[in-house]
């Protein structure tokens, strides 16, 4: 056994945080948007219920463990909550396009 072999693993991810802020960088804007948009609606669409889902994925995605075992999860509860905030708005980007050619 080399010494190397010996010594604890690392306490912290030293790049932990890259995937978090990734997502939140364009999706807490687009967020803070769709709340601001959605928000006379009384949450009674789906799409308040798919963005409170993507604020719960955002702010797991920030305070799951900072250990290298959670790298997966960070990534998908990122990602996860990235897709779900730019969703309504290809949806209202895609009908506007199929409204405008039609």
């Amino acid at each position: 056994m080399s010494p190397d072999d010996s010594s604890p693993p690392p306490a912290s991810h030293p790049t932990w945080w890259k995937a978090p802020l990734v997502a939140t960088l364009p999706g807490l804007p687009l967020l803070v948007g769709e709340f601001a948009l959605f928000w006379t609606d009384g949450y009674t669409s789906g799409f308040e219920t798919m963005l409170v889902m993507a604020t719960i994925l955002l702010a797991i995605s920030w305070v799951l463990p900072h250990r290298m075992s959670m790298r997966i999860p960070r990534l998908l509860a990122a990602g996860t909550a990235l897709a779900v905030t730019t969703l309504p708005l290809m949806l209202a980007l895609l009908m506007g396009l199929a409204m405008a050619s039609g």
